[in-house]
């Protein structure tokens, strides 16, 4: 009896001692058993892929981009002309320049590059736009930053609209031309 006794006791501790080195593990570790019986490994469903988004396409015609009431407000400038050179238009990396401008006048233009950035380079420009007093706010579902001051040589409006979304980025200098929802339109154009 006496032998009995001290074998269920000896059992007894073993398992306290299993239980509680058990209670030790983390919550989010189960303890480890071995089993005898021998188990077929069941395939985890593979979960489906996860959609991307497919990138914005870059514009190719700079009229095209445009509504008919920022059309309207040009009409007249000249678009790319070829005093310009070769950097209006498509470039080789696919961004567009549209140069809207007299090659004769002193002043009036307006200038705009559209093109890709990734987030790190955009995060970049913004910060350097609003230390340098842009004024930046969100706008059609992306960033925006504007800024005008007075031309240096004529009593002109010069002025930089910057506008950023899904890696797309906006960028327009002007001086003494500005037309009403003229970054407003092209934003419409890219995403809808």
């Amino acid at each position: 009896m006496r032998r009995l006794t001290i074998g269920v006791a000896a059992a007894a501790s073993l398992l306290l001692t299993a239980l509680a080195l058990t209670a030790c593990l983390p919550e989010d570790q189960a303890p480890v058993t071995q089993t005898t019986s021998a188990i077929s490994p069941t395939p985890s469903p593979t979960p489906p892929p996860t959609p991307t988004a497919v990138p914005v396409a870059l514009p190719t015609d700079c009229r095209a981009m445009l509504s008919p009431a920022v059309l309207l407000q040009l009409s007249g400038v000249p678009l790319n002309d070829p005093a310009f050179g070769e950097g209006t238009g498509v470039q080789s990396d696919g961004s567009l320049i549209c140069i809207w401008a007299d090659p004769a006048a002193d002043t009036t233009s307006l200038w705009t590059q559209v093109s890709r950035t990734d987030t790190a380079t955009a995060a970049t420009t913004l910060g350097g736009l609003r230390t340098n007093g842009y004024g930046c706010y969100a706008s059609q579902g992306g960033t925006r930053c504007e800024k005008t001051w007075q031309d240096k040589r004529y009593p002109v409006a010069d002025g930089r609209t910057w506008f950023w979304r899904d890696d797309i980025v906006i960028d327009t200098n002007y001086s003494n031309l500005a037309p009403d929802g003229y970054t407003a339109s092209i934003v419409t154009h890219l995403f809808g």
